[in-house]
Parts: C-alpha cells; structure tokens; sequence
C-alpha cells in the first residue's frame, strides 16, 4: 500500500455537494475526496478545518474514533499536535514517531487500530497524520494519499504564514528597539528599553533586568508591569549575581527559555521567586568589551508555556542586538561624563571643586539681568582671608592648600543651596546671594561667614586661626550692573580689611559715592 502526497485524485462518481445516501465505502471515500479538492480551492483553512471536514466521512468509511495531526518543528525535530478529533492515546505520539524509521516514501505505519501517515510536499516532511479508528485497513491509497496531500499543503501554508508573522514581527521588534535604543544615554537606560521590548516581543505578564558591575555585584534593578514596582525587588541590589543559578544559565551569551519554572533550579528570593514566575526567558546583557553586564528577564506568572523554537531565535536576535544597545548607550553616557568633567574643570577651581571666576560672571550678570527684570535685588559679596599668607609662609604650600579647602566647605555650609560661592583666586572668594536678597539678609550671612572662619582650623594636627574681611554691594541699591557690583564689593572688602578694628575680620557694606569714586579712579 505504497503512496505518495503526489498520487492522483481520482473520484469515482462523486459530485460536490451531493448527499452520502449509500452504504457502501467507497462512495463515502469518493465524497470525501471531492469535498476536499472543492474546499481546499475556494477557502484558507487552518488544520483543525481540514480534519472537521474529513471527520464525518472517514468515520463512515473507515470507523474513525480519533485523529491527530502533528506538526513537525524543523527547528527541534519535535512533533506537536496542531488539531485533534477524539480523545488522545497514551501512545498517539510515539506512533506517530514511528513513522521516521521508515523510508520517506513508505506505506502509512500501521500499529493495531492506529495509522499514522507522513506528510510530506516538495520533498519535505511537514507532519504526521495519526488516524485511530476499526476499520482504517478499508480506506483505499488514493484516499490517503488525498488527505495526506492536503494536510501537507495545510501545514505548509500555515507554517509560511508563521513565518511571515513571525520574520514580521521580529523585524517590527528590532526595529522599535533601535529606534529607542539609541536615544539611551546611560546603560540603564538601554536596559529599561531592553526589558520592556522583550516584555512586548514575548507578550508576557512583566519584564525585569539588573545590571551587575565589574565584580559581578548587582548594582541596579528594574521591573516592567510588575505591580509591586522596583522596591520589592531592590534587595538584589548589592548580592553576588553568580549566585543565581538563572544568571550562571546566561553569562555564557546563550539564552534561557523555561517553560515550567517549577522545574528550574532558581534561587531563593531571586527576581523568579519575587516576581511569582511560572514561566520565564531569560537573556543576557552583552557588552562587546566587557561580556554580560545584566540580564534580562520576561515572563508569566499566570502558568506554564511552550516556549518554541522561534521563540528561542528571537530571544537571541534580542541579546545580539541588544548588545549593540547596550554599548552605544554606554559610549553615550562615557561621552556625556567627559563632556561633563571637561565643563566642570572649566568652570571650577580644582583645588577647591567651588565654581571659578568665568562661573561666577555668568552666574552673576544672570542674577542681575533676573533682579531687573523682576524688581527683586542681587547681593555679591567678596572675602579676602586675613592671615592667610603666614600661613602659607610658616606650614607651607600644602597646608594652605588644606586650609584653604577647609575654608570653602565652611562658606558652603553658611549659605543656602541657590547661592553661588566662588574662589576667584588665592585666597579670595565670592558669595552671590540670589532670590531678591536685603540688606539684613545679606549682613547676616556675611556675619556667619566671619563667625565660622574666626573658629580654629585643624591643619595636618595643628590648630590654624586665621580671619576673613568681607564687602558687601547690593543691586540695585548699590550698583546699576554687574561692573558696579563688583567694584563695590571689592571696595568694601578693602575698606573692611584696612580697619585696624576688624584684624579678626569683619564686614563691610560698599556706599554708591564708594563705587562712583572706585570707578572713577
């Protein structure tokens, strides 16, 4: 009973559409074969339809009581049943196995009430057709090879459009990731987006990611659509990822795909357990440089799942791409921070880390253009240390580098987090208060600040003391720009320092006819 998917269709009579009224098989047989070729040239149908067809008339012609028809994955090798008719045997798959240790051409396997039939097109097997049933010995080959030919040419179409779907779909999902992707500016950034594409790719519940640093220490987390949010899973942060059985499954480069978590070693506490998963995939964060820097992981806490061979295929596409992600974010964010340490040294003191003098004139001509605007005032106040230079000549360079650094962090401490206090040189700095500063307010910070630099300083186990002078100008009671504002402040702190009265330091406030004279001369 040797056939092929190819043999002829030959009915014997039989018309669409025509009621079965004999008794005998071979009209059943005849019926169902013109049913088929009228079905399958008009419609698109899935698997299950085919088999809904052919049901009635095998049942009369061969005592049909159960079908399956498996797809065979290309990609694993495995059969997996795509439609069924009837209760499912313990044995119906490893019959329908049996089949592949036949020629590609050989007879359907007959195994007791069971027939299994290959099914084959363009030199390929597609599937496997396993009919249960007490009389399968009377359908004849041409009947066979029929259905054979047209779940075959089913399965194909079907799985074509799979992979439509699914070439589709990936390139949808590569596509969207890069488009986000490389506007991630940090590493964590590309993690977040690579979580949440894997989440959407894989149409799971949640998504989640760590990175780890260079020790292999998680050092940040994050959840996609887990409602508990990033806080519950905030005690990975600081742990060994090594200790996780998920990450030691990934850091090879290689996806995991767990269809059934419950028979996965995991670890206690791990992002599985916290998250309640129950099925899960699993990808590492690849960096080209430094190997897996983090893991990504989506899945499903609602139940079990068959993850499939495109699924694995599309997991690695993910950890591929998105290590180019991962990297071009990374030299986004090395970038940024050079851009940023290179601004940072160009506007502020080394010595000291206070903003310089180029700062301080932005920041100070923008006050004044703000106070102008608004009706509100700006106030500059300059300090010049008294005793500095003994210091300097009698503990040396390096302790007056200390001191000085003890000195800024004093003046920081003695205003608030709007105002900008500035070293423009040695030992002089500048205070500028904002948000529409008085006079009282601005005499009281300079009291503070004279005050706290009258305490003694501790200088490599030494006790310093050493003063501060400081002139006040305020705008625009005292000065009309920013020019005025500094020569009046200067004026002042001159002025203070000059007073044999205030040798331990003190303040000043500059007067206008003090600015019209300093700039006149």
């Amino acid at each position: 009973m040797a056939m092929s998917v190819s043999s002829g269709v030959r009915p014997t009579g039989a018309v669409l559409g025509m009621s079965v009224a004999h008794e005998d098989i071979e009209d059943a047989q005849d019926v169902l074969m013109a049913e088929l070729v009228a079905f399958m040239t008009k419609d698109t149908p899935s698997v299950q339809h085919v088999l809904d067809l052919t049901e009635p008339h095998l049942s009369r012609a061969g005592g049909l009581t159960a079908a399956t028809v498996f797809e065979l994955d290309s990609e694993t090798g495995l059969l997996n049943p795509t439609a069924r008719f009837g209760p499912a045997g313990n044995r119906d798959m490893l019959t329908a196995g049996k089949v592949f240790r036949q020629a590609a051409g050989a007879a359907p396997l007959v195994d007791g009430e069971k027939m299994a039939i290959r099914l084959r097109i363009g030199g390929q097997t597609v599937g496997v057709l396993l009919l249960t049933g007490t009389g399968l010995a009377e359908l004849r080959p041409p009947t066979l090879a029929t259905l054979a030919l047209h779940f075959a040419t089913t399965l194909q179409g079907l799985a074509a459009e799979k992979q439509r779907q699914f070439l589709s779909h990936v390139s949808g999902t590569i596509r969207r990731l890069f488009e986000q992707g490389m506007e991630a500016t940090t590493v964590e950034a590309a993690g977040q987006i690579l979580a949440a594409s894997a989440a959407e790719a894989f149409r799971t519940e949640f998504g989640a990611l760590y990175l780890v640093d260079q020790l292999g220490i998680i050092r940040y987390v994050h959840s996609v659509g887990f409602p508990e949010g990033d806080a519950k899973l905030r005690s990975l942060v600081g742990q060994p990822a090594a200790e996780s059985p998920v990450w030691r499954a990934v850091a090879g480069g290689k996806p995991a795909l767990v269809g059934d978590a419950a028979t996965a070693q995991t670890r206690p506490g791990g992002l599985i357990k916290q998250m309640g998963l129950k099925s899960y995939i699993a990808m590492p964060m690849l960096s080209g440089g430094e190997g897996a820097v983090g893991m990504i992981l989506c899945g499903d806490a609602c139940g079990t799942r068959d993850w499939t061979s495109r699924d694995r295929i599309l997991a690695e596409q993910l950890s591929v791409e998105g290590a180019l992600i991962v990297d071009s974010a990374g030299m986004r964010q090395a970038a940024q921070a050079h851009v940023a340490q290179l601004s940072h040294q160009a506007f502020h003191d080394s010595l000291t880390g206070l903003p310089n003098r180029s700062f301080l004139l932005q920041r100070a001509e923008m006050a004044v253009e703000q106070a102008a605007g608004t009706g509100t005032r700006a106030a500059l106040m300059l300090l010049d240390l008294n005793g500095f230079k003994q210091v300097n000549d009698t503990a040396g360079h390096q302790a007056g580098d200390m001191l000085l650094q003890q000195v800024a962090k004093r003046l920081l401490g003695a205003v608030r987090d709007c105002d900008v206090v500035s070293r423009l040189g040695g030992d002089e700095f500048a205070i500028l208060l904002t948000r529409d500063p008085d006079e009282e307010v601005a005499t009281n910070v300079a009291d503070r600040i004279v005050n706290r630099l009258r305490e003694p300083f501790t200088v490599d186990g030494e006790e310093v003391r050493v003063g501060g002078s400081v002139g006040i100008a305020l705008f625009p009671d005292d000065a009309a720009d920013y020019d005025e504002l500094m020569r009046g402040a200067d004026a002042a702190m001159y002025e203070a320092k000059r007073d044999t009265k205030m040798l331990g330091g003190g303040r000043r406030r500059a007067t206008r006819q003090e600015i019209e004279a300093e700039a006149a001369a």
